[in-house]
């Protein structure tokens, strides 16, 4: 429930159930923890296309795991801001290089 309001959560399924369905039931079962059951949901169906239209499948990272990954993400954000920051041109040729086409997403 939102704040003092109690709630309940009522899941139907027709059988049979795939294990992609199982595993998603039971990450919703296990827990209560919306980040817990974001961070499964993640894992199951795959992060798709970042700066695309595609909300699952696969991403094309060629060496990154969002989810193994995650506690990387700050120190990257970090070294990716003293890039822009110290060299503007290089770090425009690092986007283009690994975005191609997708490089008018991250333009302001």
């Amino acid at each position: 429930g939102r704040g003092a309001q109690a709630s309940s959560c009522v899941l139907l399924y027709k059988p049979p159930l795939g294990e992609l369905a199982r595993k998603r039931l039971a990450a919703l079962r296990d827990s209560q923890d919306g980040f817990y059951i974001a961070e499964q949901d993640l894992s199951l169906r795959g992060p798709g296309e970042l700066l695309g239209l595609r909300q699952s499948g696969e991403v094309g990272f060629k060496i990154a795991d969002l989810v193994r990954d995650a506690d990387l993400l700050p120190t990257v954000a970090e070294l990716a801001d003293q890039l822009i920051d110290h060299s503007s041109e290089r770090a425009e040729a690092v986007a283009r290089r690994f975005l191609g086409a997708n490089l008018r997403y991250g333009l302001a």
